[in-house]
């Protein structure tokens, strides 16, 4: 098995960040050093480590929805001292998130320790979207939310188109519905920073077929099979 994916397997981290501890030479195979990418394992036999930890491949696949609440982090260790989302969730397995969410955005985050499942999601090629809830000051018009469906330009440079529907106004605010397929850092706060409107509220609501639902605030449930089929197809 390929090192990187063996890292990813074990729950450790995306494959992209294992490929980036692999380079930075922090992975141990045998206990020598490794760090080349492309590097092959033999799952049974070599002992792994990273940073001095034992890595091992779970016994069994978690598929974890949670609706985080605002002032959360999505690490596992924050380094200004926060709560994070692991904070939340009971698990004796070493789970990550598939993407995240920034510390004043709340909603829909899927958390895993199957590192293949979690790839396919974050591909861009299963241009799997996401859809959010968003709370801002004022009224938006109608030629500003044409300008983020078309891509709106920061520092020089065109962000991704977005599907932008208006919900409603009330008291003073807009809500709108914003789909997005890329997710790009801080996406949905840049698109509205560019257009001069400043967010109140913002709530990731689904992820490809999976939705928030009536899901309370810090609470999780596990992924019905129906929702994993309609991530990544039948398994």
């Amino acid at each position: 098995m390929r090192l990187n994916k063996f890292l990813s397997n074990s729950g450790l981290a995306s494959r992209r960040k294992c490929d980036q501890l692999i380079e930075e030479g922090k992975v141990f195979v045998n206990g020598k050093q490794v760090t080349e990418l492309g590097s092959q394992i033999n799952e049974k036999k070599d002992k792994v480590t990273v940073e001095g930890k034992t890595i091992t491949l779970p016994s069994s696949f978690v598929y974890i929805k949670l609706n985080k609440p605002k002032g959360y982090a999505c690490t596992a260790q924050d380094e200004k001292g926060r709560k994070t989302i692991y904070d939340l969730i009971d698990s004796e397995e070493r789970l990550f998130s598939i993407g995240r969410l920034d510390y004043d955005t709340e909603g829909l985050i899927l958390l895993t320790n199957d590192g293949d499942f979690a790839n396919k999601v974050a591909h861009p090629k299963f241009n799997i979207d996401k859809e959010y809830r968003v709370t801002v000051e004022g009224e938006i018009k109608e030629s500003e939310m044409a300008v983020m469906r078309k891509g709106v330009v920061v520092d020089g440079q065109r962000m991704p188109s977005a599907i932008v529907n208006f919900i409603s106004y009330e008291n003073g605010n807009t809500k709108l519905s914003v789909i997005i397929d890329e997710g790009q850092n801080r996406q949905i706060r840049r698109m509205f920073e560019a257009i001069g409107k400043t967010i109140k509220l913002l709530k990731r609501v689904r992820i490809g077929q999976v939705r928030l639902g009536g899901l309370r605030r810090g609470d999780y449930k596990d992924l019905t099979e129906v929702e994993l089929n309609s991530l990544v197809g039948k398994r």
